[in-house]
């Protein structure tokens, strides 16, 4: 009684082609394969290192300073 056969497996298999239809399922097939595909990217590019072109970190400093001129833009 231990673990089930493979008669039970396919068993459970047709039951669950009945109630879900193949065409959900495929459909939950490559939804599935979609949200593992894209945690694999992100994972990717968590590893590489930033681009030159990245916008800068912040650091928490503040940096003070005075205005030295002041000019009005007209659009």
């Amino acid at each position: 009684m231990g673990s089930f056969s493979i008669w039970h497996w396919l068993i459970v298999l047709l039951i669950v082609m009945l109630i879900f239809g193949t065409k959900k399922l495929r459909n939950m097939g490559a939804d599935l394969g979609g949200a593992v595909r894209g945690f694999k990217d992100g994972m990717r590019e968590g590893d590489k290192p930033a681009e030159a072109g990245a916008a800068p970190q912040v650091t928490g400093k503040t940096v003070e300073g005075e205005i030295k001129e002041k000019s009005e833009h007209k659009a």
